[in-house]
């Protein structure tokens, strides 16, 4: 059992369900919020009974905490990671681990030369959805896995969101905003990816912000907004994703991971969630449910903070580690790389697969 004491940095959208959820753990406490807007942090520090707002310098100075949350936008990830690691604290990060490679390359090897932990979202894979498609691939109930196909498909985040604009910069497009999950899946469920391929697209060079007070505003689009990928495992599979923001009337397609073997297919629940549903179809049979074998089946944003917190108790790995987040950020650097130079790329940051969670969640 651990008692690590969270500060956390950036009070947006995403930090109510972390606070939520962190806040209810016995595993953790809560103790700053910090935020750029100050009255952001005393909102939300209200609203979850944090002891403490304060400013990000504040935070980071804070000789009490042990643990930052840093949830940031993407453009800050490193830095706010870099300085809390500075400040001889503990990592966990919303994705990406970086925009740049170098920079994920540097701030796992700043915590690794400090003895700290760092992790990064996301952590559905370990959700009840995903890690029982994980034990029935070890189990052979698909055999040898031979391909993965992934598709996130759709229109785009502006029309919804308050703030778009980031999703349209580097370090944003669908592959940096979804991509994760996607990958972080396939890597979970097949290894290490060797090499990757893609093309990719700005198909619309402009966006506009549909709703909140930035309704109306253009916005100019300057990463790529389709990207089409081929991934070769470590294993000998080879896998298929595609990332969109320029399906406009959607697809069924969307939201799917399926996993193909030499004896069946699984498909695979919708990683950006952590339950399921899971399914399994053998030759000659049709699709069919497959109960979860573990815990953690809602929204459970904050549980890769707490197994972090529990691997450090119990001196073990944690399992969204950093060197995960870095092989994907590598995965997604090559892939626009791949496009970009016409060519495949090979990667070097071949992560082992994290650990099976406990059946049934943590006691």
């Amino acid at each position: 059992m651990s008692n690590n004491r969270i500060g956390l940095i950036g009070c947006g959208n995403i930090s109510a369900i972390y606070l939520k959820n962190l806040t209810a753990s016995s595993d953790v406490r809560v103790v700053a919020c910090a935020d750029i807007d100050v009255e952001r942090a005393r909102s939300r520090a209200q609203e979850f009974g944090v002891p403490k707002a304060c400013t990000v310098e504040e935070l980071l100075a804070d000789p009490e905490i042990d643990i930052v949350v840093n949830l940031t936008i993407p453009a800050s990830h490193a830095e706010i990671s870099r300085r809390a690691l500075e400040a001889g604290k503990h990592v966990y990060l919303e994705k990406p681990l970086a925009v740049e490679l170098q920079d994920g390359r540097d701030v796992v090897a700043l915590a690794e030369s400090k003895g700290l932990r760092i992790a990064c979202a996301p952590e559905t894979f370990l959700g009840g959805g995903i890690q029982t498609c994980r034990k029935l691939i070890d189990e052979g109930a698909i055999g040898r896995p031979v391909a993965a196909t992934g598709f996130m498909m759709g229109s785009g985040p502006e029309a919804w969101h308050p703030d778009p604009i980031f999703f349209y910069q580097k370090g944003g497009g669908p592959l940096f905003d979804m991509g994760p999950y996607y990958l972080t899946a396939f890597i979970f469920l097949l290894g290490g990816i060797r090499r990757v391929t893609a093309s990719a697209a700005i198909s619309l060079p402009e966006r506009v912000v549909g709703s909140g007070a930035k309704k109306g505003e253009r916005i100019p689009v300057e990463t790529p907004t389709h990207i089409a990928g081929v991934l070769d495992f470590a294993s000998g599979a080879v896998g298929t994703l595609i990332t969109s923001f320029d399906v406009a009337a959607g697809t069924n397609l969307t939201n799917m991971i399926e996993i193909h073997g030499t004896e069946g297919t699984l498909r695979v629940p919708d990683p950006n969630t952590f339950g399921g549903p899971v399914k399994l179809r053998k030759p000659g049979g049709d699709y069919e449910d497959v109960p979860l074998s573990f815990g953690y089946d809602d929204n459970m944003r904050g549980i890769g903070v707490i197994d972090m917190a529990r691997a450090i108790a119990e001196g073990r790995p944690h399992r969204a580690s950093g060197q995960l987040a870095l092989h994907v950020l590598e995965t997604m650097n090559g892939l626009l790389q791949a496009s970009a130079e016409d060519r495949h790329i090979p990667l070097e940051a071949l992560a082992e697969r994290p650990a099976i969670m406990p059946e049934g969640g943590f006691e």
